[in-house]
């Protein structure tokens, strides 16, 4: 989120301005009280269980904007300050400073505690996971070694509705819902000893009408893949 005298601009990670999409969360960056300020964030929504649902984020974007919350971790730029250089842990001292209890904009709280035994809680919660950073870093953009995020995963099993391969590289699967039929998604997939034996014994893929591979999937009823959880906690 960016604040300055043109007004408050949200931006994805990829640099794309969907203030337009979020424009109640627009609304609520008045109660910051900046003149100007740079603050980095994730949109959320929560389910029934006060979950973050990023399944469910995407219904509320167009039908329930008064479901969004912006839980904001970062602090770069304030009143005309650049505050990268400082320290994360007096970052986001000032950064909380300015939440204002009760609203829209909320302040992703540290999770204290040894690193594993966090991770194994949000994974029974059914969390994705969470970002951990060191207390005294300074802001620097891309991947850095003074933050690691670790997910959980949720093993599920789909039907197969294709798979394309090239050489030196994992299968490539679409996959389904089972017992439906219903598109779920696609994924690499890493198969153990068994499956690769009888992926191996599958007649070669065919092309259809449209030059598109129909892969030939006798062999290979189902594939189990990894499937990430929602949206992650931070520690620290």
């Amino acid at each position: 989120m960016i604040i300055d005298e043109d007004g408050t601009r949200i931006y994805t990670r990829n640099g794309h301005d969907w203030t337009a999409k979020y424009r109640d969360l627009v609304g609520e960056a008045k109660s910051l009280g900046a003149e100007s300020a740079i603050v980095d964030g994730e949109i959320i929504v929560l389910n029934e269980a006060g979950l973050s649902d990023f399944g469910d984020l995407r219904k509320a974007i167009t039908r329930r904007q008064q479901d969004l919350y912006f839980v904001v971790f970062d602090l770069l730029h304030l009143n005309g300050h650049d505050l990268r250089d400082m320290a994360l842990e007096e970052r986001r001292e000032i950064l909380a400073s300015m939440i204002k209890p009760g609203r829209r904009i909320q302040f992703s709280e540290p999770l204290p505690g040894e690193a594993k035994a966090i991770l194994h809680l949000l994974d029974q919660a059914g969390l994705e996971g969470m970002v951990s950073k060191r207390k005294d870093s300074k802001y620097r953009s891309g991947p850095s070694a003074n933050w690691l995020k670790a997910k959980c995963y949720a093993i599920d099993e789909f039907d197969l509705l294709g798979v394309e391969r090239e050489a030196d590289k994992p299968a490539f699967a679409l996959m389904a819902e089972r017992g439906t039929g219903r598109y779920v998604g696609s994924a690499f997939v890493t198969l153990n000893r068994e499956m690769r034996e009888s992926y191996g014994n599958a007649r070669a893929p065919r092309h259809g009408a449209q030059g598109r591979h129909e892969a030939a999937c006798d062999a290979m009823g189902q594939a189990g893949a990894d499937r990430p959880r929602k949206a992650p906690a931070r520690r620290g």
